[in-house]
């Protein structure tokens, strides 16, 4: 999976690269929120909670 590049799920772009108004999916924050593997973006917080990983962490 370490090489599968993460990618937006509304652009299909890797998380550099998207431009679409980031917010976590679950809480709607906007504060520290990074791409995880399913292609939604969420907050550091649901990402621990959820034990989403980001790309650095897998």
């Amino acid at each position: 999976m370490a090489n599968k590049e993460f990618k937006c799920l509304v652009c299909d772009q890797p998380e550099k690269l998207c431009t679409c108004v980031k917010y976590c999916a679950l809480c709607q924050t906007d504060y520290r929120v990074r791409l995880t593997e399913d292609g939604q973006f969420y907050c550091a917080d649901c990402r621990e909670a959820c034990d989403y990983k980001t790309q650095e962490e897998i």
